[in-house]
């Protein structure tokens, strides 16, 4: 009988991994999914709210934990950095209002914290994990471009370092001529 067990939840967590890459089909090009979330203090943000500017979108698991953790405080130690280049960041979790208001108060964090009840945001970027009952933002980064477009993708995310990958890959971008251009 364990074994058995043991066997049904090893397909379990395979399936898992193969939907989730599967699911995971955004790159640079695809238009972003919009979305509508609140932050810890009720306001609401919306994809077309960020027209004409560079935003990045980072999806995380959990608030205060300790990668999570990790990553925010990376963003929050190089925010003035991405104020200086006119990007915007936004963090967003499945965590609810009150969550982010501790975790946003306990670490001076500068930037939104999105709540994401329901999944529905995190699965069409790809980034909704689980097993069962159990749910998560996966930690997962995008770029947006002014026009609404992909434009990076990091769906491996190290983050003590990837604040400074974010703003070196925005500074890439910003040096590219747009689409459409020609020589």
């Amino acid at each position: 009988m364990v074994v058995w067990l043991h066997r049904i939840l090893q397909g379990a967590v395979l399936m898992s991994l193969l939907g989730s890459c599967h699911a995971a089909g955004l790159s640079a090009g695809d238009p972003a999914p919009g979305f509508e979330l609140t932050d810890a203090q009720g306001k609401t943000h919306r994809l077309v709210d960020y027209r004409g500017q560079w935003l990045v979108v980072y999806f995380y698991p959990k608030d205060d934990t300790p990668g999570c953790t990790k990553e925010a405080c990376s963003l929050r130690d190089e925010f003035s950095a991405f104020r200086k280049l006119d990007v915007a960041v936004l963090g967003v979790s499945l965590d609810n209002a009150g969550s982010h208001a501790a975790f946003a108060k306990k670490y001076h964090l500068p930037f939104p914290l999105l709540s994401d009840p329901d999944g529905k945001v995190a699965k069409a970027y790809g980034s909704l994990g689980g097993f069962g009952p159990i749910r998560y933002a996966k930690r997962h980064t995008f770029i947006i471009d002014p026009e609404g477009r992909i434009a990076r993708v990091w769906r491996k995310v190290r983050p003590a370092e990837h604040s400074r990958e974010l703003l070196q890959a925005l500074n890439d971008l910003r040096q590219q001529p747009p689409a459409g251009a020609s020589d």
